[in-house]
């Protein structure tokens, strides 16, 4: 995914992060956002599962502090979403200052096989003989095959009003429990790097 404008509430009421880590991000260059001039920000969430988009642009919504505004709900299936020039008239007709979108960019597995066998110790230690013929394969125990998963996600944030790009940032999460919880982690995440590199203006 890569980017998102985000809200002071955040700082409180998310969880740890550890499972989430910045891989890259950028700004424009000497550019800051002030949350308290911003005033309607569409949430767009690429996702093709559309159970899965509505979760993450509901949660994404609940973090903007009624400033944001759910794609599922604003662009409705009557409208031609191919049609550039449209949207682009259409969403600076409705007044929004910005948007954000978070799109999966990949999935990465990693498969580990890890034996049962147990190796030596400081209390325990294990002879060469009893290493060795605990190694053969027909004398160790079952072991089991652990996969992880690594959800690659752009997060990008735009100015409506000078229409482009002002942040861009990849995330990836270990083995996230839910949409819901990836999206507070990846908004904890950003929303503190956005804070340290001065792209956005702290409340207070």
């Amino acid at each position: 995914m890569k980017r998102i404008i985000m809200l002071t509430t955040l700082l409180g009421i998310l969880i740890s992060c550890n499972s989430t880590k910045i891989a890259s991000s950028w700004r424009e260059p000497n550019k800051q956002v002030d949350l308290e001039k911003l005033n309607k920000i569409l949430v767009v969430a690429m996702l093709r599962n559309e159970n899965s988009r509505h979760l993450a642009e509901s949660e994404m919504v609940k973090l903007l502090d009624g400033k944001g505004y759910a794609s599922f709900d604003y662009l409705k299936a009557s409208f031609d979403k191919s049609n550039e020039n449209a949207l682009r008239e259409k969403i600076k007709k409705d007044g929004f200052d910005g948007a954000i979108t978070m799109r999966l960019i990949d999935v990465e597995r990693e498969r580990n096989y890890t034996l049962s066998s147990i190796g030596p110790n400081r209390w325990n230690p294990i002879s060469f003989p009893n290493y060795y013929y605990r190694s053969w394969p027909n004398n160790q125990a079952d072991g089991n095959y652990l996969t992880t998963k690594t959800f690659v996600v752009e997060i990008a944030i735009f100015s409506i009003l000078e229409d482009k790009i002002i942040w861009t940032s990849e995330t990836k999460t270990i083995n996230p429990r839910g949409v819901d919880q990836m999206t507070k982690e990846i908004s904890k995440v950003l929303y503190k790097r956005m804070v340290k590199d001065g792209f956005l203006k702290r409340k207070g």
